[in-house]
């Protein structure tokens, strides 16, 4: 936990703040220090708008903050050990006026209109560009210097090379191994040039097995010495390699063998993405040169030890890359991924591959096709415009058969569900079914759940079934912590408790006894959510008295609106609308609130409003465009809308726009232009 210890003008963090408090003036402002309330950067400008409304700040002042993900540069002593994040918005020569060079002793390093300015301690280096050992801060900043990548590939990564005092002051830095938290840093910089010595390989490899018997992963430098243990041919790299396990897949790849090859299976029968993806890389290497020869092979010794589901999809990938990878057998095309793309979609409808693999395609090829068939039409190459397109086609004519009774990784970042949530708006009744399944799936972890049963529950298709299908797992796997803030679904066992109560189970009442109780203190923030199950007006006036406290907001004002909304028989926007301006209410939690619930048959329990996220543009724009609003109302859905990244930023949407969507959300800008965000 990061403590502020700021108050001490003689830290790092005493400093900064001194001077932060000198900043602000004609058309810029900043924001104090962060808490935790302050946490990512929509949070940031929430808080702008707040402070703004507050001290009567005109709404197109430019402001500058940093929220609490950057305060963790600041050590406990208020030390700064990194570059310090400084967030912004406005206009951006504004902001880079306000702040300057930075206190003294300090400098900022301004990242441009699309990113953050860096501030951090002025340091000193010799002739040759080497810091002294002692300076802590230099060091840091040489060793990022070094360590930062010349250029990135999706199959590789490629440094600079060294000069010969680099290499020899980092070399120094390793003659003494005992320091495995300093030898880290040291270590990474020349592996990655290939320059740890055997040497300098077997002293690490040595106080490694020693410090961190029986948890090698524990230390991050093994991902330094692995590879040197391998490049060296050193005896014991292959029982390191074992006991690593699926971690060891990445450096097992690059040096692929017969012995590596046997590892890399081993982990891949787990069902282990990563691990898949090196065994494919390995095996192509050495066994078969044909790709989709390489993989049809390990997809079906995957099916036959009966692998997960994931491993498929792992290994499609790994396929994805080495077709698409052939600059010479590629047409052109503005969309740089369009090799990828055409590779996608081609590999749905190849009968050379087990079923499994053409589903693993099919999934992914669902925001590819389209993406294709426009690259297609800018093709200047006639015939391979014709081959794309054909391509398409069989896609299209395959795609149902190929995705019926199918749905998304559960198992996988949880990012990938938020970004496909849109797709279950409207759910096909085999959606629905594949929901059911797996909800009743023991094997169903608690994401996947949370998921399947959120969509279920709202859309009134969770019944007993659901509910009997997970009694026997509420106390042993879903009380427990499971963080929801960035995603668009509920805490599992909130969920199930709503769905006890609307069916007057008796479990409901056991659940509620749990939830009543003080520990485990995670559920505190969340308990009051499940008051959305069988409302009262009891529950409504816990909720509000929540509400208007001023106490952090975890999803309790959406659970009211909602609630109301049930209870009044009434659309839960109409709710979140008589709220605006009123007292005790904040603005950016009601905005957010007020989008979210735009479908009440799939509300968005996102912490703020997602700007890169379909879902969310589609519920802004119909809160702009809903007639039965007020004009205040409106204006909120107007302009969050405006703000979206697909304004702003529409590489960073995702899934990736296709032009005609791109096209689409402008033309619905231009056709509400004469309309101020204050109409």
């Amino acid at each position: 936990m990061v403590v502020l210890v700021g108050l001490n003008a003689h830290t790092d963090l005493g400093r900064i703040r001194a001077w932060w408090r000198t900043l602000g003036g004609d058309r810029f402002a900043v924001l104090p220090p962060p808490t935790r309330g302050r946490y990512t950067q929509s949070d940031g400008h929430e808080d702008a708008a707040e402070m703004f409304a507050v001290r009567g700040i005109a709404t197109d002042t430019s402001f500058a903050y940093w929220h609490w993900q950057s305060h963790d540069v600041f050590a406990r002593s208020g030390e700064l050990t990194g570059e310090l994040c400084l967030h912004w918005g406005g206009d951006h020569a504004t902001v880079a006026a306000g702040l300057g060079d930075g206190p003294e002793g300090y400098r900022i390093v301004n990242g441009g209109p699309q990113g953050a300015f860096r501030l951090d301690k002025a340091t000193t280096t010799d002739a040759e560009g080497l810091p002294d050992p002692e300076d802590s801060a230099g060091v840091r900043q040489f060793l990022a210097r070094v360590d930062e990548p010349s250029r990135r590939t999706g199959r590789s990564v490629e440094y600079a090379p060294l000069s010969a005092a680099e290499e020899g002051w980092l070399h120094d830095r390793l003659s003494d191994p005992a320091d495995l938290a300093a030898a880290v840093r040291f270590a990474a910089p020349l592996e990655h040039r290939q320059a740890l010595t055997p040497d300098e390989t077997a002293r690490l490899l040595s106080a490694w097995r020693e410090t961190y018997a029986g948890r090698l992963t524990a230390w991050r430098g093994w991902r330094s010495v692995l590879p040197a243990l391998l490049r060296q041919e050193h005896p014991e790299a292959w029982e390191v390699a074992a006991e690593l396990g699926a971690d060891a897949a990445y450096a097992l790849a690059a040096h692929p063998s017969p012995r590596s090859l046997e590892l890399l299976r081993t982990a891949a029968l787990t069902g282990d993405r990563g691990a898949v993806r090196c065994w494919f890389r390995a095996h192509h290497a050495l066994c078969e040169p044909d790709p989709v020869r390489a993989a049809a092979a390990l997809s079906e010794e995957l099916t036959e030890h009966t692998a997960p589901e994931a491993a498929q999809t792992g290994l499609f990938q790994a396929l994805r890359e080495a077709v698409a990878v052939e600059p010479d057998t590629r047409p052109l095309a503005a969309d740089a991924f369009f090799p990828l793309l055409l590779a996608t979609v081609e590999l749905a409808t190849d009968e050379r591959l087990p079923r499994p693999l053409r589903v693993a395609a099919a999934k992914a090829a669902a925001d590819a096709a389209d993406r294709v068939r426009e690259a297609a039409g800018r093709l200047t190459d006639a015939a391979a415009a014709a081959g794309a397109l054909a391509a398409v086609e069989r896609y299209d004519a395959a795609r149902d058969d190929l995705l019926a009774g199918t749905g998304p990784d559960l198992t996988g970042y949880e990012g990938g569900l938020g970004d496909l949530y849109h797709r279950y708006r409207t759910p096909a009744p085999a959606d629905v079914r594949w929901l059911r399944d797996r909800v009743a799936d023991p094997s169903t972890g608690v994401q996947g759940i949370a998921f399947c049963l959120e969509l279920l529950l709202a859309r009134g298709e969770a019944g007993e079934a659901e509910l009997e299908a997970l009694l026997p797992r509420w106390k042993k796997e879903l009380a427990k912590q499971y963080r929801t803030t960035y995603t668009e679904w509920r805490h599992p066992l909130v969920t199930l408790t709503c769905l006890a109560q609307d069916l007057g189970h008796p479990a409901a009442e056991a659940m509620l006894a749990w939830w009543a109780k003080p520990k485990p203190l995670w559920k505190t923030p969340v308990r009051l959510l499940t008051h959305l199950g069988a409302p009262d007006e009891a529950k409504a006036a816990e909720l509000w008295d929540f509400v208007v406290s001023g106490a952090h907001d975890n999803g309790q004002l959406m659970t009211w609106v909602l609630l109301r909304a049930r209870l009044d028989g009434t659309h839960p926007l109409l709710v979140a609308e008589r709220l605006i301006g009123q007292r005790g209410i904040r603005a950016y939690v009601l905005h957010r609130v007020l989008i979210g619930v735009a479908d009440p048959a799939q509300p968005l329990w996102h912490y703020a409003v997602d700007p890169r996220s379909h879902s969310w543009l589609r519920r802004a724009q119909e809160v702009a465009d809903d007639p039965r609003l007020t004009d205040a109302a409106r204006a909120i859905g107007l302009r969050t809308a405006r703000e979206h990244y697909v304004f702003r930023y529409p590489d960073q949407v995702s899934p990736a726009l296709t032009d005609g969507q791109l096209a689409a959300a402008h033309a619905w800008a231009e056709a509400r232009a004469d309309r101020t965000a204050a109409d």
